[in-house]
């Protein structure tokens, strides 16, 4: 029996891929242990349980950025957090963690270097965070969602996945989706998505082009997210909705996309073989540009900065593209060749790789 340690959360980002490996594990061996660590206060808090595993949290000690009170306490809690981990690394016999970033990896990796439990690494984004970039300095094995991740070792596996989109056959659920959603099977789909909260961007410049998107000879299909603040223009061939529960089916349906460049919107949309407009989200420290870098390099994308994609580039550029089917045919099948179905097995077998000669170069690195 393996006992695994999974270590990671606060968002989606961390929470999905963490979650599909787990249930990997659970599928694999039913008489393995999966632990999961987090934060009370983090996505994890919810999922976790929910999906049946047991969630062990510590405390969130984010790293300080500029000199104050908790600046101060910084040291002495985080010391504290990696005592906590050891204690969990110690009582429950982990023999290997697996690290997907976010606030409790830092104190996990150096956990089980103490320890000299090996680690595994997965990295979602294409500009990786401070957790994942210190632990890779002596992980056993480290996986990456993108190609070109700076990484020591990186090895690319691609995103662990939900097995409704790993196994997802498109051609065969277009007619259940189409109707799920209202639409004609037989004439192209265009989906729309900033994500569960939405884009602002996407959603004016969507609405506000949508007679020429129709007039194209498109249909579209566009989730809004819960912050949205436009109105449904109520014309024949958009569909609006707000949040799509069963967005397997968007998937199946769509031809093309337009959406942010979140790793896993990145991932799966490349992985089902799916072109689309990536609009990055402009706050932050640009990693979503680089997460859609790969795709768009070989043809199965476009990149617009969020300040061009306004009504103007639409008709001047997405509609064009949209109206040449012989393109959007190359483009799907361009993001289909860097996209990666079994991202969860992949980061598996280095999870496994890691657990058989993981605990010397952990310990060397001690």
């Amino acid at each position: 029996m393996t006992v695994y340690l999974l270590a990671g959360g606060g968002t989606a980002g961390h929470v999905n891929p963490l979650l599909a490996v787990a249930d990997r594990l659970r599928e694999r061996r039913p008489d393995d242990v999966v632990l999961v660590l987090g934060t009370a206060e983090g996505l994890e808090s919810r999922l976790v349980p929910a999906r049946g595993y047991e969630l062990l949290t510590i405390a969130k000690v984010p790293f300080p950025r500029r000199p104050n009170r908790a600046a101060v306490a910084f040291p002495a809690r985080f010391r504290g957090s990696i005592d906590d981990v050891s204690t969990i690394i110690a009582e429950r016999g982990v023999d290997v963690v697996v690290g997907f970033g976010g606030y409790v990896a830092t104190p996990a990796y150096l956990a089980a270097r103490r320890a000299h439990v090996p680690v595994a690494i997965h990295e979602a984004n294409a500009r990786p965070g401070l957790a994942n970039r210190l632990g890779s300095r002596w992980a056993a094995a480290v996986g990456v969602a993108f190609g070109g991740t700076p990484l020591r070792r990186a090895e690319v596996v691609g995103m662990p996945l939900r097995r409704e989109i790993e196994t997802l056959d498109r051609a065969a659920l277009r007619d259940e989706a189409a109707r799920f959603f209202g639409l004609d099977p037989a004439r192209p789909v265009l989906l729309a998505t900033g994500g569960s909260l939405g884009a602002r961007r996407i959603n004016r410049t969507m609405v506000e082009t949508a007679g020429d998107l129709t007039a194209a000879g498109w249909q579209v299909l566009h989730i809004t997210g819960a912050a949205s603040d436009v109105d449904d223009p109520g014309i024949p061939d958009y569909r609006m909705a707000e949040y799509a529960d069963r967005m397997d089916l968007a998937l199946a349906v769509a031809d093309a996309a337009v959406s942010r460049a979140g790793a896993a919107t990145v991932s799966e949309l490349a992985a089902l073989g799916i072109p689309a407009v990536y609009v990055p989200y402009p706050v932050g420290n640009g990693e979503q540009r680089f997460n859609a870098a790969d795709v768009v390099a070989a043809g199965g994308g476009v990149l617009v900065d969020d300040a061009d994609f306004v009504p103007d580039w639409v008709r001047g550029e997405l509609v064009p593209l949209l109206g040449d089917r012989d393109r959007v045919a190359r483009m799907a099948a361009a993001a289909a060749s860097v996209g990666h179905r079994d991202g969860t097995d992949r980061m598996i077998a280095l999870v496994d790789a890691a657990l058989g000669g993981g605990a010397g170069d952990t310990a060397q690195g001690a």
